[in-house]
This record gives C-alpha cells, sequence and structure tokens, in this order.
C-alpha cells in the first residue's frame, strides 16, 4: 500500500512561495548587476522554472505518522 503523500493544498502553497521568492530574488540580482529592473515575463519565467523541481519533489515527500 502507498503512503499518502502531503495534503494538495500544502504541496500547492508551498510551490507558490517558492515562484515568489525566486522571481523577487531574481529581480533584486538583476537590478544589482544590471542597474535597471527585470522585465516582468523574465520573472515569471524564472518562478515558473523554480516551481517544477519543486513540485516534482513534494510528491516524492511523505508526511510521517
Amino acid at each position: 500500500m502507498s503512503q499518502p503523500r502531503l495534503p494538495l493544498w500544502q504541496r500547492l502553497l508551498i510551490t507558490i512561495l517558492v515562484m515568489l521568492a525566486a522571481s523577487y530574488i531574481a529581480g533584486l540580482i538583476w537590478n544589482a548587476v544590471f542597474g535597471f529592473a527585470l522585465p516582468p515575463y523574465v520573472a515569471g519565467v524564472i518562478g515558473g522554472l523554480s516551481a517544477i523541481p519543486v513540485w516534482d519533489l513534494l510528491q516524492r515527500i511523505r508526511p510521517k505518522g
């Protein structure tokens, strides 16, 4: 019998937080290096690409108990 995964709402919440953090940090780094704001579509791509491995990792995590 397979063990249950993390609930969907927890996986979604963690994934969204990682997406927001990744795009924010990328924006800070971009601004420090180039001196102007990161284009919003690039921040979205970075956030979206960061979500893929996080979602995969969260599907493999099993709650204890």
